[in-house]
């Protein structure tokens, strides 16, 4: 990679986390906030907080991001770096700027799906930059450090405290809207970080190796990698074959293998980035 290009990737990575920071705060804002879905993290509990006393939520979140950054980087070293710290410091100021907008829905429920997935979609372009906006993400590995317990644990144990809080606060069904916004950011930002899947890896076991694999390079024109295999019954040689194909393929490749092999075992899962000759280019 030459220097003007990783220059470029540089920038793209700060211009991530400024855009996402930006995207999570008006999420918060416009569909979070005034339905009191508190959905984890640092912004839940600045969610609890303004329902109990009154507090800005964005002063409530620098309070907490803050400390937790300078702990982060004092227990945990100084790997989170410039950009983590400047998504620490942008979500909450733009909290504060966009403090005043008006609530784009007052449905509790569409507020925690659409929050949901426009906080998702502004976390997964914060991770792209490869940094964090701070808050209970730092806390969790603390957590970890010091306790051994894993990280997803950590991450369980604070979001679901959070969202219990906000049942007790609030009543039952915020928390249980709690639960659905925090569940559809973390599928939106799997969507962000792997995109949609557009492939399928297929893996094929059958006796008929040579005339499937020959058949997909003949009518599907696709590259066929030969794993090595041992059967755990038989302890016999069997290797696997596995084939990836666009989606709009994967129908004529299951036939093929039907028609050339009835009863091949055949072994199906989504793939979301696939780099190479004949996909995405690396």
């Amino acid at each position: 990679m030459n220097h003007a290009q990783s220059a470029r990737d540089s920038i793209m990575e700060y211009v991530y986390v400024v855009v996402g920071a930006a995207i999570i705060a008006i999420g918060f804002n416009v569909f979070l906030l005034p339905n009191q879905i508190a959905s984890g993290g640092v912004s839940g509990i600045s969610t609890i907080l303004h329902g109990l006393f009154g507090w800005n939520p964005g002063y409530v979140q620098y309070a907490f991001n803050i400390p937790l950054f300078i702990a982060g980087v004092l227990l945990l070293g100084k790997k989170f770096g410039i950009k983590s710290f400047i998504g620490t410091v942008t979500l909450p100021l733009i909290v504060l700027l966009t403090h005043s907008w008006e609530p784009w829905t007052d449905n509790p429920l569409l507020g925690a799906l659409f929050g949901g997935i426009v906080v998702g979609l502004g976390i997964g372009l914060v991770f792209k930059g490869n940094a964090s906006t701070g808050g209970t993400d730092l806390l969790a590995q603390i957590i970890t450090k010091f306790t051994g317990i894993t990280l997803g644990t950590s991450v369980l144990l604070i979001d679901g405290m959070i969202a219990i809080s906000a049942a007790i606060v609030f009543d039952l069904e915020k928390g249980l809207y709690a639960l659905i916004g925090l569940y559809v950011t973390t599928k939106t930002i799997d969507i962000i970080q792997l995109g949609f899947s557009q492939s399928k890896m297929v893996y094929i076991i059958t006796m008929k190796q040579d005339e499937i694999r020959d058949a997909i390079y003949a009518e599907i024109n696709r590259g066929v990698t030969k794993l090595p295999a041992i059967g755990g019954y038989t302890g016999e040689a069997r290797p696997v074959l596995m084939v990836v194909v666009y989606q709009t393929e994967f129908t004529k490749l299951k036939q093929l293998i039907k028609s050339v092999d009835p009863s091949a075992f055949v072994i199906v899962s989504d793939a979301y980035e696939v780099l190479g000759k004949g996909f995405k280019r690396a």
